[in-house]
Formats: C-alpha cells, structure tokens, sequence
C-alpha cells in the first residue's frame, strides 16, 4: 500500500502538492475561525499567505520561513492565541530549510522564527494566552522539524558518502582489473619476443655457421645442423608454454616446461657456442638461490643480451658475470666487440627496453653501453629477495 502510494506522488507530484497545502490551509482556517475571536478574518488571511508562501519552500527555503513566521505571528497576534495547529506552516519551512540547509544556519532562522511569532502576543489581554505558555509551546513545535530536518540531512549525508565509497571502490577495482590485464599482457609480449628473438637469431646464426664450414667441414656442419633442430624444437616448446598462459583456466595443469633460471646458463652457453659464440660464465661471492621471478628475470636479460651480441655485433666471445653481494645479484654480460661490426638488425628491436623492464619489475636496475675497450656491456642489479 505504502509503494503504490510512493509511485502515486512520483507520477503526480504537482497534484499531491496541492493537496497537501490545500489540507495545510483548511486546518490552518480551522484554527483561526474556531478560536472564537471577533478578528478571526485577520488570522485566516494572515495563515493563507503564510500557506501560499510554502510553494517556494524548495527554492527559496530561507525567505519563506521568514515570511511563513511573519505571517504566523500576525495570525497568533490577531488570534490572540497560539497553537501547534497555527504553526504547521513555520514547522514546514523549518523542516524543508533543516533538510537543505547546515545545521548551524537552521538554528539561526529557528531564534529568527522564534522572534517573529512570540513578541506579538506580549500585550496582555483579559482572554489572552499566557506569555510563557505562548513561548514554550512555540519554542517547543519549532525545535522539533529543526532536529528532524538536521537528521535527515545528516543521514542522506551519510547515505550519500557510502554510494559515493561505493562508486569509487567499484572504479578503483575495474582500474585495478584492467591494470593487471595490461602487465599480464604485457608480460606475456615480453616472454614471446625473448623466446622468439632468441631462438630465431640463435637457428639463424647456427644456420649461418654450418652454410659456412659446409663443405670446408661437413662433420662439423652435420653437428650444427642437428644442434639447429634442438633450438627449433625448444623455441616451439617455449612457445607452446607461454601461449598455453592465454588458453590456460584456473584448474589448467602445470606448464609444458619448468620456468626457466639461471641454473639453465649452461645450456644456454652451449646453445650459442654452437652458433659461433664462445660464452664463459663467471660467478663473484657465494651463489644462492634466487625467488622464482627474479631467477626468470636474470635468465632472460642474460639470454636477450647474448642473443643481441649474435645479432647486431661480429663479437666471437662473450662473458657473464654473477657477482653476489649483500642482498643484490649484478649480473654483467659483455663482448669483445668483434674484428667488424656487423650491420643492425632490421627493426630497431625492443631488447634493451625489454630487459630494462624485467628489471624494474623485479625491483632493480639496468644500465648498458659500449665499453671503453670495445665492445659493449648489459649490467643489471636485482634483489636476492623479493
């Protein structure tokens, strides 16, 4: 019964105002013709305007209640008595300005309000209303829609901050959702161009080497070529593992591969031997093992750097340096520049910008150039803990 009442005064807002000031005005006249008093007129017209004044109550809540008061104090002067009846008007204006209003400005019209209705029924008369039941009664119907309208501010307030919370926190986490989908693809993108810069430079220069020692040394070719479909073969398994993570569920079983790490060098050194790169591996301090992210990371910055020594140098060596220390890896990796360069790769490549990446996301640095003796350098500074 109450919701269909509710959407009743949605569709048809003008006519329940109506009604409801047109009920305001009849008790209101009620009152002033039923106080019995020969200027009873005087008060009936006195309530209509302060009736009529509550159609801007909305609007301009401040200058109604004044004039709502006003005229509630004239009809409480001409009536010579004051009633709750008598000021349903000035309760109206008070609510409306509490609910619009700071609480501080709605104590300041009710002493306003307070003002304008009790100073006129002073004058004492044989019939008149006591003073101070005039006061008290008045200071008593005005002080409650203040409280009211004061609390429903305060609530709506509250209910206000709580969806305005509610909003943000669904943004915040929407922000949040697709931030993680941009690093997840951003990181898959980085895993992708390591596996396939490294792979494919390294059956390149392989495929390069066994053209060249073909027939000078065909035993040797034969070797390389076999070593050739070994790089094949894992480049395709790596990129069977690392596309798997975009098909991959929440139960998808474990990766086709294990992650690789630094204890992987090695192999990785002889991978590149094979394609004409001499690699040595160096380790400074005490070797110790390193959380599974930040193993990854130096596997594949030492992995971009020495694919980048076969691509864009003729370097015939290249070494790598682990040097433990405190809490931080330094990992160099380095070449002797070679007897000639060797012309860029098309394409500019993102392999520096890549590892630099690797390490700021693993909580380090990176910093590259050529060195002072020739040849150029990738050194990169990484937390042993993450």
């Amino acid at each position: 019964m109450l919701t269909s009442w509710r959407r009743f005064a949605d569709r048809h807002p003008r006519l329940v105002e109506s009604a409801f000031l047109l009920l305001l005005f009849v008790v209101t006249a009620a009152q002033g013709v039923g106080s019995g008093h020969h200027r009873w007129p005087g008060a009936v017209a006195a309530s209509t305007a302060a009736c009529c004044a509550l159609l801007w109550r909305r609007r301009h809540p401040r200058p109604v209640v004044l004039v709502a008061a006003f005229c509630t104090g004239v009809a409480a002067a001409t009536s010579t008595e004051v009633s709750a009846l008598l000021l349903i008007p000035v309760i109206v204006a008070l609510y409306e300005l509490a609910v619009r209003s700071p609480e501080r400005l709605a104590r300041v019209y009710w002493l306003a309000t307070f003002a304008l209705i009790v100073p006129p029924t002073l004058p004492p008369g044989p019939d008149d209303q006591p003073w101070a039941q005039t006061a008290v009664l008045t200071a008593f119907w005005t002080v409650l829609p203040v409280v009211q309208g004061s609390a429903v501010r305060a609530r709506r307030a509250y209910l206000e901050a709580v969806r305005t919370r509610a909003e943000h926190a669904e943004r915040t986490r929407e922000e949040e959702a697709r931030r993680r989908v941009a690093e997840e693809r951003l990181r898959i993108a980085r895993e992708l161009h390591d596996v396939v810069a490294h792979h494919m430079a390294l059956a390149n220069a392989q495929a390069g080497t066994a053209a060249h020692v073909l027939r000078s040394r065909p035993g040797q070719a034969e070797r390389i070529l076999a070593e050739l479909g070994t790089t094949t073969s894992s480049a395709l398994r790596e990129l069977q593992a690392t596309v798997g993570l975009l098909r991959a569920s929440d139960e998808a079983e474990a990766p086709l591969e294990p992650t690789p790490g630094l204890a992987r060098l090695p192999e990785l050194a002889a991978a590149f031997s094979s394609a004409g790169l001499d690699v040595g591996i160096d380790v400074d301090g005490e070797q110790r093992p390193l959380p599974p992210g930040v193993d990854l990371t130096a596997f594949r910055i030492v992995q971009e750097a020495l694919t980048n020594v076969t691509k864009h140098t003729a370097a015939g060596t290249a070494r790598v340096l682990l040097t433990y220390s405190g809490d931080r890896l330094t990992l160099t990796v380095s070449d002797d520049g070679g007897a000639l360069p060797r012309p860029p790769a098309p394409g500019g490549g993102f392999g520096l910008i890549g590892m630099r990446e690797r390490a700021r996301t693993a909580g380090g640095s990176l910093r590259a150039g050529h060195r002072p003796g020739g040849g150029f350098a990738v050194t990169a500074e990484l937390p042993l803990r993450t």
